[in-house]
This record gives C-alpha cells, structure tokens and sequence, in this order.
C-alpha cells in the first residue's frame, strides 16, 4: 500500500498516523509541491493530497482514505461505535480539515514553505491575518479539550488524529499550543504525542523534513 505526498501536510500525517493505530504497512511516496509525479496525478487527478495506491485500487483525500483503512482493518477502531461520541469525532475531524486548516495554510506557506522549501519570501501580512483567524479557533480548541483522555472521551479517535496533526504542521511556522494561555489543549497535545503511532510517524516526517535542507 503506498501513501503519495510530503509528510509535512496535515492531511497525508492524518493517514499515516491512521495506518499506524491500525498495524498497516504503507510505503510513504515523497513528491516535492509543484512537481506531481504520473503515479500521483493517476491515483489523484484533482491533485487532493494524499493519494493511496492498494494493488488495483486508487483513492484520493484523507478522510476517504482513513475510512478505507477502518474498513479493511477495523480493530483497533478510529471511529468510536457510540452515536453522541462518533458524531463528536467526525466534528473535529472537520473542524482541523475545513475550518483550522485555511487559516492556518496562510502561516505555514509563508513563514515555512514559501522560504523554506520554494525558496521565496513569505507575504507577513497574509502570514499575520491568519494568525489573527486562527486565535478563535485555538481558543475554541481550549474550551473542548477534556483534562484527561481524548476529545470524544476515553477512545483515541479519528477527532484527536486530525487536530493533533493540523498543529504538527502549525508548529513549524508558528509556537506550539502555550501552556500558560491553552493548558488544556498543551498537555492533551503532550499525551498525543506519547502515542506509539505517533512517534513512528514522527520518526520518518524528521527525515523527510530534513532532505528539504
């Protein structure tokens, strides 16, 4: 099973995080931005990233994908059974894709990728508008967050998998959640980050990050 796309996005990290929890073996295929290869644009001709390739079979946009992956491998589960608390996880998972994600894309692009990996400068200004969109959200984070466990309870959930990795992506272009002024949502990013899975994912993310120089 191969995943197509830089681990640095958000959404193939939510992926290959999902991969993970479940004990699946994927082959993590790096295209830098801007220069898809034939394999991609074949498994994704609207250019959503990631892409998967299963043998025969190709699908496109990582929540597609992570559904696909909970199907073939149900256990351990990333979409918990009860009604209340699966609707809370597809929110959030929601709420990270549609609704942190374009305002964060402004902070990322310009103080990282476009510096970093373009080798252009950033535009500040757009730069400083999307951290003024995305305070409201962090706060809203806050007030969700539990004290202990996870966002819909004691399951480690799909929810818990995109936020935590829309803000991986935010952190290299922007402080990770402080805990003076979001205690609640730093220290449930802390127990994220000791998850096994996550620390596989992170392993070969600093590797690709490091081949961009």
């Amino acid at each position: 099973m191969q995943v197509y796309g830089f681990p640095l996005s958000p959404f193939v990290r939510k992926v290959l995080l999902v991969a993970a929890v479940k004990g699946i073996a994927v082959e993590s295929v790096i295209g830098r931005p801007g220069a898809p290869s034939p394999e991609f644009l074949e498994a994704s001709p609207f250019r959503k990233i990631p892409a998967l390739r299963d043998g025969d079979f190709t699908l496109s946009d990582s929540t597609a994908i992570a559904t696909y992956m909970d199907a073939l491998h149900p256990e351990p589960a990333i979409f918990p059974a009860e009604a209340r608390a699966r609707g809370k996880a597809i929110w959030f998972e929601e709420f990270a894709d549609t609704i942190i994600v374009p305002a964060g894309a402004k902070i990322v692009f310009n103080r990282f990728v476009a510096p970093r990996v373009l080798g252009r400068p950033g535009d500040e200004a757009a730069a400083e508008q999307g951290m003024a969109e995305i305070a409201p959200m962090l706060d809203y984070l806050e007030g969700a967050v539990p004290a202990e466990g996870w966002l819909t309870g004691d399951t480690f959930s799909i929810g818990d998998i995109a936020v935590a990795s829309v803000l991986r992506t935010l952190a290299y272009a922007m402080p990770s959640p402080d805990p003076d002024r979001h205690p609640a949502t730093a220290a449930w990013f802390a127990r994220v980050g000791e998850q096994p899975c996550w620390r596989a994912v992170a392993e070969r993310e600093v590797a690709a990050v490091a081949t961009l120089g």
